[in-house]
C-alpha cells in the first residue's frame, strides 16, 4: 500500500472506526472519514486527517465527501443502531435512489446496494479486516475456564440457532441455558438480547455470536469488546462463544482482562 495514498472511512458507532483509523495510519495512509451524528464517537476527529459529519441516510453527502477528497477505496466500520435508524434517519435523494431499486430492506441487501452505489462513483468498498486482521478471533479458548459438558452442549445449540437466525438475516446472537433458547437478537442489538436472556435464565447463561452464512466481510462482521463482557457480567453470564476468523475482538488486552475479572469464558469456534 502506497504511503502517498488515502483510504475512506464510513464510520458508525463503537470503537472499530477508531481502531481502523489508527491501523490505516500505521500503514502510511491518510484517512478521510465520514461520521454519523448520534452514532460515531467524536474522538474519531483526533484519529483522522479529514472528517465530515452527516445524518443517518445521507448517502449522497457521503459520496460527495469521499469523491471530493479523491478517495478510491473506503471501508465501512462500526454499526448504525437499528432503532435509531428507524426513527432518526434523514434519507437524501441518494438514499432514495438506492431504496427505489430494492426488493428487500434486510441488512445485507441494503448494504450491498449502498456499496454498489459508491462503486458506481469510482469508490471501491473494501473489508475493514484488510487493515485489522490482528483483531480477528482465534480458534479455541481465548479467556477463562474450560467449558463444562453442559456449557459445551449449550454452545452447540446456540450455534445451530444462530446459523438459522443469520440465514434469515435477522441477527447474530443467541442466549442459551441448559438446553433452552432464552433470547435471539433482532432489531434491539446484541447487548439488549444478552440482557433479556440473562433476565430470563439467571446466572450461568451461554451467549453465542456468529457471522451470517455467506457473510459479506465488507460490512456487519460480528464484533465484541469489553462492553459486551460488561453486559454479560451484569447478568452473570458464564460463556461467550464467537466465530474464529470472522469476529472482531475490540480492545483485545482489556477484553481478556474483563473476561477474567467477570469469570467469563470466551471461546473461538
Amino acid at each position: 500500500m502506497s504511503s502517498q495514498g488515502c483510504v475512506g472511512l464510513i464510520a458508525g458507532n463503537g470503537q472499530l472506526p477508531l481502531l481502523f483509523a489508527r491501523a490505516a495510519h500505521a500503514q502510511g495512509l491518510r484517512v478521510i472519514a465520514v461520521a454519523h451524528h448520534g452514532e460515531t464517537d467524536p474522538a474519531l476527529a483526533q484519529c483522522v486527517d479529514e472528517l465530515t459529519w452527516v445524518r443517518v441516510g445521507q448517502i449522497n453527502r457521503i459520496r460527495q465527501a469521499l469523491v471530493r477528497a479523491g478517495v478510491k477505496r473506503a471501508a465501512m466500520a462500526g454499526g448504525i443502531g437499528h432503532v435509531k435508524a428507524l426513527h432518526q434517519a434523514r434519507p437524501d435523494w441518494g438514499a432514495l435512489r438506492i431504496i427505489s431499486k430494492l426488493t428487500s430492506f434486510r441488512d445485507d441487501g441494503l448494504l450491498r446496494a449502498v456499496a454498489a452505489d459508491f462503486e458506481s462513483a469510482g469508490i471501491e468498498i473494501v473489508a475493514p479486516t484488510l487493515f485489522l486482521k490482528e483483531v480477528l478471533a482465534s480458534v479455541g479458548l481465548i479467556a477463562g475456564h474450560a467449558l463444562s459438558a453442559a456449557e459445551a452442549k449449550d454452545v452447540a445449540l446456540g450455534r445451530e440457532v444462530a446459523l438459522q437466525l443469520g440465514a434469515a438475516d435477522v441477527g447474530q446472537t443467541v442466549v442459551v441455558r441448559t438446553g433452552h433458547v432464552l433470547a435471539v437478537e433482532a432489531v434491539e442489538g446484541t447487548d439488549e438480547a444478552i440482557r433479556r436472556g440473562c433476565l430470563l435464565g439467571g446466572p450461568g447463561v451461554v451467549v453465542v455470536k456468529l457471522s451470517k452464512p455467506g457473510q459479506d466481510e465488507r460490512f456487519d462482521l460480528p464484533a465484541v469488546g469489553p462492553g459486551t463482557l460488561s453486559v454479560m457480567a451484569e447478568g452473570r453470564a458464564r460463556v461467550l462463544a464467537i466465530q474464529s476468523g470472522k469476529t472482531l475482538i475490540l480492545e483485545g488486552e482489556q477484553f481478556v482482562q474483563e473476561a477474567e475479572r467477570g469469570g467469563i469464558s470466551v471461546l473461538g469456534v
